[in-house]
């Protein structure tokens, strides 16, 4: 049986890039009644309709290292995490968010800041603050050059032989990114909306494009994340700084909340800790913490 990547998902048809060709694919009606849905990235394996077709059938998909529900895609070994300076100004909630969510899935963030070259002296200022607070706890930072060449040579080594999940709010310039790298890609972009402040949905479906000998997954914008499928167990280890010094609080399974003789609460204490981070920490464990049961 042959064995395939699908590269791009829409309206119950899946691409599959198969060596050197694209293969129109329907999946299997036992996916159905499996409830068995095959997702961009996924490694499947099906038939042709024909030995020199252009068409075929899924027929099973391979066990996957990890996925996304929102975007839906699957066997992901890097989060490219768009934050923008300006227009819309850097949201460093909504990055911790992105960041909880890749950590969590065992993926592995790399941070990109964009539109530099838009943005005043206090705001870059502003900006490098977080460049270095997200540095210093472990984490790669780009800045994004408007250079093509600069661009991919910032870019070529994480992507290269790898799966690259692009994701942000929309408006921060994924798609443009992506446009600057490959200019014959052609994805649509759009303008920030001025009374939202934030881009108009402009990515339709999911799709994985091969580029900087690798593949990156553009994906819809969306400006908010929830936890819920997230425990607060898998929360307290997806703050990487925290599991470094977790070790030392007096209680095991410390939540770093309100037990006593805690090593978190202590670093934050003396610095070691961003408290910008330890508040999103507290932020997002009492929004699991109250989440609703779902049934």
């Amino acid at each position: 049986m042959l064995k395939g990547k699908i590269i791009r998902a829409l309206s119950g048809f899946y691409d599959v890039q198969l060596d050197d060709r694209i293969i129109r694919c329907k999946g299997r009606g036992l996916f159905r009644k499996k409830q068995v849905t095959p997702l961009v990235g996924d490694i499947v394996e099906l038939d042709l309709d024909s030995p020199q077709a252009s068409t075929g059938m899924i027929q099973h998909v391979l066990e996957r290292t990890n996925e996304l529900v929102r975007p839906p895609v699957a066997n992901i070994d890097h989060a490219l995490i768009v934050q923008s300076i300006t227009e819309p100004e850097l949201n460093p909630i909504l990055l911790d968010r992105f960041l909880v969510l890749a950590e969590s899935k065992r993926i592995e963030p790399v941070i990109l800041f964009t539109k530099k070259d838009l943005a005043s002296s206090k705001i870059s200022e502003h900006a490098n603050y977080y460049k270095d607070a997200y540095e210093k706890i472990g984490y790669q930072v780009i800045e994004t050059s408007t250079e093509p060449d600069l661009l991919v040579q910032s870019l070529e080594s994480i992507v290269k032989n790898r799966v690259c999940v692009i994701a942000g709010q929309s408006g921060v310039g994924k798609s443009t990114l992506l446009n600057r790298i490959e200019p014959d890609l052609n994805i649509e972009t759009a303008d920030i909306s001025k009374s939202l402040g934030r881009g108009k949905h402009t990515t339709r479906h999911v799709e994985l494009y091969q580029l900087l000998g690798g593949f990156i997954v553009d994906t819809p914008g969306f400006s908010s994340l929830d936890f819920a499928e997230l425990t607060l167990e898998e929360l307290r280890e997806t703050f990487i700084e925290f599991e470094r010094i977790s070790e030392h609080c007096k209680f095991r399974g410390c939540f770093h909340i309100n037990e006593p003789k805690c090593a978190v609460k202590d670093a934050l204490e003396t610095g070691e800790i961003e408290s910008f981070r330890y508040k999103h920490y507290q932020l997002f464990h009492e929004e699991i913490k109250n989440r609703k049961p779902r049934y």
